[in-house]
C-alpha cells in the first residue's frame, strides 16, 4: 500500500463530514450529527460489490492511519474542551451547580448500572461483571450543553439563573465524568477481566497511581502557566504559545497513559484545565487548536467511528435491541431527573428544574468518547454504539423544542397577566 492512498479518503471524509455539518447545523442540531452521519454513509461503501472501492476505504492501512489520526482528534477535542473550562464560573454558582451536577451524575450512572445489571442477570445480554455494569452507567454521566446554550442564547435567558447553572454544572460534570472514566478503566487494568476484587493489590495500585498522576499533572501545571506568563508579557499573541501548549497537551496525553495507566483524553483534558482559565492567552490558543482539529481530525474521530461501527446497525438482535432501548431511555430520564431534582433541591422553581434537567439532557461528542474507552477497554459491547448515537439525536432533537416550548408558554403567561 503507498502512502498517497490515504488521500481518497481523507478528502471525502473531510468534505461530506461538512456538507453532514452544514446541514445538521441548519436543522438545530449539533455538526457532530453530521459528522456521524458522513461515516456512516462511507462505511455503507464496505457493502459495495466493487473490491476495488471497498479496498480504499477500508484496506488495512487505511484502515491503520484513520485510527491513528482519529485517536489524535479526541486527545485534540478534550484539550479544547479543558481550554474551554471556566473555573471562575464554577466558584460563582457555588453550591447550585455541584448539587445539580452531583444527582445529574449518580442518577444516569444508576439507571445505566441497573438497567446493564437486569439485562445480564436474566441472560439478555452478555455479563462482564460489575466494572462493566459501572461502565455502562459512567457512558451515560457526559453532558454536552452546546445545544442547549445556543438556545438559552436565542431566547435571551443564558444570563439567567437557569442558563448560569447549567453552564456552570455542565463544566463540573464534565470534571467528575472524566474522573470516573479514568478510575474505572484503570481498574479494568490492574485485574484480569471484567472482575473487580476489592482487595485485590492491584486495584490499591490503580487508586495510588491515579492520585500521583493528578498531584504531579498539578505541580508541572504551575510550573507551565509561569512559564506562559513570561512567554505571554514578551512575545503575546505569538505562535510558539499554541505550539508550546499542544506540545504539553501531548506529553500529558502519553504520560498519563504510560506512566500512570490513565485514559490520555485525561491527560489532554487536565492539560487544558491548567493551561486555560485566567491565561490571557487562552482564547488565541484555543482558536488556534480548534482550527487544527476541526479542520481535519475531528472530523476524521466522528467520521471513523460511524464508518468502523455501521455494522453494528445491521447486527442488532432483539434480545439487545431491549437493552439497547432501555439504556436510552435510562439516558434520557437519568439526566431529566437527576439534574431536575437537583434543581428543585436547591430551591428552583417547578417549571426552572425542568428547564435544568432538560437543558443538561443533551449528548454530544464526549458520550462517543466515553463508548469508545468502555469498547477499547473490554468493558463495553460494540453493539452498544448505535444506541449511543440514538441518544445523542433524540436529545439534541428534544432539547430545543423543550426549552423553546416551556418559555412560550411562560411568555404567553406574563403578556395575559400585563393585558388583564
Amino acid at each position: 500500500m503507498k502512502a498517497f492512498e490515504i488521500l481518497l479518503p481523507l478528502a471525502v471524509i473531510m468534505l461530506l463530514s461538512k456538507l453532514m455539518g452544514l446541514g445538521a447545523h441548519k436543522c438545530g442540531m449539533p455538526a457532530v450529527l453530521g459528522m456521524l452521519v458522513a461515516g456512516i454513509l462511507i462505511g455503507l461503501l464496505q457493502y459495495i460489490p466493487w473490491a476495488p472501492l471497498r479496498e480504499a476505504f477500508f484496506g488495512e492501512f487505511v484502515t491503520e492511519v484513520l485510527s491513528v489520526l482519529s485517536k489524535i482528534g479526541v486527545v485534540l477535542i478534550m484539550f479544547s474542551a479543558g481550554l474551554g473550562t471556566d473555573l471562575k464560573k464554577l466558584k460563582q454558582t457555588g453550591l447550585a451547580a455541584i448539587v445539580i451536577t452531583s444527582l445529574g451524575v449518580i442518577v444516569p450512572m444508576g439507571f445505566g448500572a441497573l438497567v446493564t445489571f437486569l439485562f445480564a442477570h436474566f441472560g439478555l445480554i452478555s455479563d462482564l461483571g460489575i466494572l462493566s455494569h459501572l461502565f455502562y452507567g459512567a457512558i451515560l454521566t457526559a453532558t454536552s450543553v452546546s445545544v442547549t446554550v445556543a438556545v438559552l442564547k436565542e431566547l435571551g435567558k443564558l444570563d439567567s439563573a437557569v442558563g448560569t447553572s447549567i453552564v456552570a454544572a455542565a463544566v463540573i460534570d464534565d470534571v467528575i465524568g472524566i474522573v470516573i472514566l479514568s478510575v474505572l478503566t484503570g481498574f479494568s487494568r490492574g485485574g484480569e477481566g471484567g472482575g473487580w476484587d476489592w482487595f485485590d493489590p492491584n486495584a490499591g495500585l490503580v487508586v495510588i497511581k491515579i492520585v500521583v498522576f493528578f498531584v504531579a499533572a498539578i505541580a508541572v501545571g504551575v510550573a507551565l502557566r509561569k512559564l506562559f506568563d513570561l512567554m505571554e508579557r514578551k512575545a503575546p499573541h505569538n505562535r510558539r504559545v499554541p505550539i508550546i501548549s499542544l506540545a504539553a497537551c501531548f506529553f500529558y496525553a502519553y504520560f498519563a497513559e504510560k506512566i500512570f495507566g490513565v485514559a490520555d483524553i485525561t491527560g489532554a483534558y487536565i492539560a487544558g484545565i491548567l493551561l486555560g482559565g485566567t491565561l490571557s492567552e487562552t482564547p488565541y490558543v484555543e482558536s488556534k487548536v480548534d482550527q487544527m482539529g476541526y479542520l481535519i481530525f475531528s472530523p476524521i474521530f466522528f467520521a471513523f467511528i460511524g464508518m468502523s461501527n455501521i455494522q453494528y446497525f445491521a447486527q442488532i438482535d432483539l434480545k439487545f435491541l431491549g437493552f439497547g432501548l432501555a439504556f436510552v431511555a435510562a439516558g434520557l430520564l437519568g439526566k431529566l431527573i437527576g439534574c431536575g431534582l437537583g434543581a428543585k433541591v436547591c430551591k428552583f422553581s417547578l417549571r426552572d428544574s425542568f428547564r435544568v434537567g432538560v437543558g443538561m439532557m443533551v449528548r454530544a461528542e464526549v458520550v462517543l468518547i466515553c463508548t469508545e474507552r468502555g469498547v477499547a477497554a473490554g468493558l463495553v459491547d460494540a453493539k452498544i454504539y448505535p444506541f449511543v448515537i440514538v441518544i445523542i439525536l433524540v436529545s439534541s432533537i428534544l432539547t430545543p423544542i423543550l426549552l423553546k416550548s416551556s418559555y412560550k408558554k411562560e411568555e404567553k403567561l406574563l403578556s395575559s397577566k400585563q393585558t388583564a
